[in-house]
C-alpha cells in the first residue's frame, strides 16, 4: 500500500512525524479516510477514534477537537487532545466519567454544569473505547 506524509501536531507538541499508509479520523460531519493521494481538504475534526496504519501496524488514539489538512499528499492532523490508547490512564477515565454522571444526576446543577459534564461525559466514553484497544 502507497504511503503519505503524516504529521500529527497538538497543543501539548509532536505526536507523530513521519510515514502513514491510512488515516481515519472522525470529523464534525462523520469519519474521513485517508489514504496515498487523497484530494485536497480541510475539515473540522470531531470527537473519536483516530486509527493511523504506519508499517502495516494499526495504532489507535483519542482524538478530540482541532482541524485535518490534506494539501498536495501531505497530511496534518491538529488535534486539540490526542492520546495513544496505550498511554490512557484509565483509572482517570473512569474518575471523569463518575464525576460527569453525578453532576448530571444532580437536579441542582446549573444549565452551564449540565453542558461541561456532557461534554466530559463523552471525552471520557471515547477514551474508554479508545483505551480496550491496546
Amino acid at each position: 500500500m502507497n504511503a503519505f506524509s503524516l504529521k500529527i501536531v497538538t497543543p501539548d507538541g509532536l505526536e507523530f512525524d513521519g510515514q502513514a499508509e491510512e488515516l481515519i479520523v472522525r470529523s464534525t460531519t462523520g469519519d474521513i479516510g485517508i489514504l496515498a493521494g487523497h484530494v485536497n481538504c480541510v475539515a473540522p475534526l470531531g470527537m473519536g477514534r483516530a486509527t493511523i496504519i504506519t508499517d502495516g501496524v494499526k495504532r489507535y488514539a483519542a482524538c478530540i477537537g482541532g482541524m485535518l489538512s490534506v494539501v498536495d499528499g501531505k497530511v496534518t492532523l491538529v488535534p486539540t487532545t490526542f492520546e495513544w490508547a496505550d498511554e490512557i490512564d484509565t483509572a482517570r477515565v473512569e474518575a471523569s466519567y463518575e464525576k460527569a454522571q453525578k453532576i448530571l444526576s444532580n437536579k441542582d446543577a446549573s444549565n452551564t454544569e449540565i453542558k461541561l459534564a456532557e461534554a466530559r461525559l463523552r471525552r471520557a466514553l471515547v477514551r474508554r473505547s479508545v483505551a480496550s484497544n491496546k
